[in-house]
Parts: structure tokens; sequence; C-alpha cells
């Protein structure tokens, strides 16, 4: 008999060999997202930087979100490196863009913290 939740390998030419032979495509295009958005963010930040400094009014701008956003991009940098510490730990653009809107974040946490002293 034949039970349904037995698991069978799979055969060169089924689904599973097809999905496997994608998934090198896939990662590529999921690394180039990640690299354009993420790329694109670390310059978005700077017409809210440049608002802030301008209109000297921090009144609506968070220190809490823009020290939570820092510590979250520059813990995804130290993630990103230590995962690829098997690999040599490398600086590659993921970590460094990870750090470019961690540091971008710091700029607005200093900007604001500037502007309230």
């Amino acid at each position: 008999m034949n039970d349904s939740t037995e698991t069978m390998p799979a055969l060169p030419g089924t689904a599973t060999a097809a999905a496997a032979a994608a998934a090198p495509l896939a990662r590529r295009l999921l690394d180039a997202a990640f690299l354009l958005c993420n790329g694109a963010r670390v310059f978005a930040y700077l017409p809210t930087l440049w608002a802030i400094h301008a209109s000297g009014d921090t009144s609506q701008h968070s220190l809490w979100t823009w020290g939570t956003w820092m510590m979250a991009n520059l813990t995804m940098a130290l993630w990103l490196f230590e995962r690829d510490r098997g690999c040599g730990g490398r600086l590659d653009r993921a970590v460094l863009i990870s750090l470019m809107n961690g540091v971008m974040c710091l700029s607005a946490v200093l900007l604001i913290l500037w502007l309230r002293h």
C-alpha cells in the first residue's frame, strides 16, 4: 500500500528538481531586490535629515524610533557579517548597505540630539 505521507526522493525531471534548478536565479533576484531597495533607502533618509536641519523642529521625530531603526540596521549588518564568517567573514554589499543605513539613522539621532540641546 502507498501511504500518502511517505516522502519520495526527487527524481531528475520532477517539479522538485526544477525548483532546485531555479533556486540560483531566485537567489540572484532576491539579492538584487535587497541591494536595490536598501541601497535606495540610504538616500531616502536625506530629505528627512534636510527637513529636520532646515526647520530646527524635532518635535515630530522620535529618538526611540530612530534609535530602534539604527540598532536594527547595525545588528543586521553584524548578523550578515557573522553569518558569512564561515566564508572568511567578508564585508559584502549587503553588510555595507546595512551599515550605511545604520549610519544614516545614527545621523538622524545625532541631529535630533544636537537640535534639542
